[in-house]
Formats: structure tokens, C-alpha cells, sequence
């Protein structure tokens, strides 16, 4: 099995390229597609690599590219020009339409009610998500039938065909936090914020504890 791991450090055949920050994945198949692969210090945009080109079965994130080949990969990260709604399709009684701007970062829809057009088009960086498909990232939060449990720390694979076995869960607080593995088949549902399980708080508290070579951190 290949786990791999958000924020593990990656490393291309000629030397190191950053961190997996995020696991794209196929939502139907259940199978990794790629993962973003971000500078450290966020020094220019990062790079989405498909998964045939990910050698994690030391438990390591080694890339089987050079780093000229890595960065010509992808963009995992894009600027999008924020965009001007009308939202009701009403104007004031002044006939001034009512604007609201708005943007999608990272799944997150952020607005800012104002008046009149902007002098010029903000823009935001947002993470690029190939159509039909799901990122997994450490803002992801996993709910049991009965509520939040942990967040999110990254998945475990199949190296043949990259089927996902498990998803790596991080729960507790400080000293008191561990690892487990939670089963693919008990998830419900992959959403833009939350991870949904089809099992109690309980069960998973009673799931042992991850033991998997943390070099890959």
C-alpha cells in the first residue's frame, strides 16, 4: 500500500520540489488521479502531477520526473478575474443595481456587497480541480454519524491502480491526537468541506492506530 500523506515533502529524480498539499481524486472510481504539488515557501504556483509519474511505495513522495520535467507539468493553481452579480435581478429604487462581489477560493464562496462597477476586476488564485473531480486537503473535516471526529491527513492507495484503501484520519488534540485508518467503504460522501462516514464516533475511536513510516512527512 502507498499512503500518501498532505504536507509530505516530494522529490523529483534530480532533486526536492516541494510538498503535496492536495490528493485529487476520481469521486466514482475512488482512484487518485493526481496530487498538487506546492513550492515550501509558496514561491510561485505549484504543479499538478498525474499519478503514474508518484513512487510512494517507500513511503516516500519520490517523483519519476527531472525538475525542468516537473515544472512544465500543470499549474495546480490558477487567477480567475472576480466577477459582479446582481443576485436578485432587482435594482435599487434609485435603478442602481444592487452588486455583490464574489469569488470561489479553494471551494469557498466569498462575497462583498458594494455599489457600481469596480474600477478595475480583482482577481484571486484558486486551486484548479480537473472537471468531475474532488481534492482532498487538510481543511477537510471527517463527520461520524453523530458529528466531527478529526481532519483530514491525507490517503492510502492501491500501487497497482491507485484504487484509495483508506483514508488517513488525524483525531484528538496535542499529546492526545493519533492516526487512524478509516476503511473507503465506510464514506458516505466527499464534499467541499466535510468527509461523511457511515460510522459512530465509537467505531471509529475503536479502529487502530495508523503505524505507517512518517519519513514521507
Amino acid at each position: 500500500m502507498m499512503p500518501f500523506r498532505i504536507g509530505a515533502d516530494a522529490r523529483c529524480t534530480d532533486g526536492a520540489c516541494g510538498q503535496v498539499s492536495r490528493i485529487i481524486i476520481n469521486p466514482v472510481t475512488r482512484e487518485v488521479t493526481h496530487l498538487a504539488v506546492d513550492p515550501k515557501h509558496r514561491r510561485g504556483p505549484g504543479r499538478l502531477v498525474p499519478v503514474d509519474l508518484v513512487d510512494a511505495t517507500t513511503g516516500q513522495i519520490r517523483l519519476v520526473c527531472t525538475l525542468a520535467e516537473f515544472q512544465a507539468l500543470r499549474p495546480a493553481q490558477e487567477t480567475e478575474s472576480v466577477r459582479d452579480l446582481d443576485p436578485t435581478g432587482h435594482g435599487h429604487p434609485d435603478n442602481t443595481p444592487k452588486k455583490v462581489t464574489w469569488a470561489i477560493v479553494d471551494g469557498a464562496v466569498i462575497m462583498q456587497p458594494g455599489r457600481g462597477e469596480p474600477e478595475a476586476a480583482p482577481q484571486v488564485t484558486v486551486n484548479y480541480v480537473p472537471s468531475g473531480a474532488v481534492d482532498i486537503r487538510r481543511e477537510l473535516t471527517v463527520c461520524a454519524t453523530d458529528g466531527e471526529i478529526g481532519q483530514v491527513q491525507g490517503l492510502i492507495v492501491e500501487p497497482g491502480g491507485h484504487q484509495v484503501t483508506h483514508v488517513l484520519l488525524q483525531k484528538g488534540h496535542m499529546r492526545g491526537r493519533k492516526e487512524v485508518a478509516i476503511p473507503i467503504g465506510a464514506v458516505t460522501k466527499i464534499g467541499t468541506f466535510l468527509i461523511h462516514l457511515s460510522l459512530t464516533k465509537h467505531q471509529v475511536k475503536d479502529l487502530p492506530p495508523v503505524d505507517i513510516d512518517h519519513r514521507a512527512r
